[in-house]
């Protein structure tokens, strides 16, 4: 059973949502800010040529990064706006709608698809239904190859607290081997209004 989102809670209510989320980003670019730190930061700690999953992907800002960086990239999302704006403007990756809570994607024999490294940021985990969190992390982590990594990034101020992420990595079976509080990889403070976290299967949580 699929819940349904804050963000599409939201939609609902702000039918310009997503259209105000391209324009944003529209503009951030065109003013020259610096949009692609999520890419560099999952780029530095992959092989190259790796396959990956941009969950939450929304307009294929952070999956096209990856993309011209020499990835191939599958992004998920639910939104169709945000979707159709990643299609025109990253036509040569892979863009599907479907919910990170029951994620499930097959390889064209039928078996789970897999990745060398998962990808969620721009507050994905904070936008997902209320006490679904958990269950995203075991689908992506379900979604990992062998050696495969997972990188989140959100701020605890949009209501998901760094105790609750801890305990839902865990339970997916995901360490945190590194945390930041920026994309930039600067140190984590107690506080901090922003966590990015990389995670790997079975290791020991620092």
């Amino acid at each position: 059973m699929e819940h349904e989102t804050l963000w599409q809670q939201q939609a609902r209510r702000d039918p310009r949502q997503a259209r105000n989320y391209i324009e944003r980003f529209a503009q951030l670019r065109e003013s020259g800010e610096d949009l692609d730190g999520e890419a560099r930061f999952l780029d530095a700690v992959l092989p190259r040529g790796a396959r990956v999953l941009d969950a939450g992907c929304g307009t294929g800002r952070v999956g096209g990064a990856l993309a011209a960086r020499g990835h191939h990239v599958t992004g998920v999302d639910l939104d169709r706006e945000l979707l159709g704006a990643a299609r025109i403007d990253h036509p040569d990756s892979r863009w599907m709608q479907g919910n990170l809570e029951t994620l499930e994607l097959l390889d064209r024999s039928g078996n789970q698809e897999t990745f060398d490294g998962v990808i969620c940021p721009g507050n994905v985990l904070a936008f997902v239904a209320p006490g679904t969190a958990g269950k995203v992390l075991r689908s992506l982590a379900a979604h990992l190859a062998p050696g495969g990594r997972v990188v989140v990034g959100f701020s605890p101020l949009k209501g998901y607290s760094v105790a609750s992420f801890e305990t839902d990595a865990a339970a997916a079976g995901l360490g945190i081997t590194a945390r930041f509080s920026s994309w930039d990889m600067r140190s984590i403070t107690p506080g901090a209004d922003f966590v990015v976290a990389l995670l790997d299967p079975e290791q020991t949580v620092n």
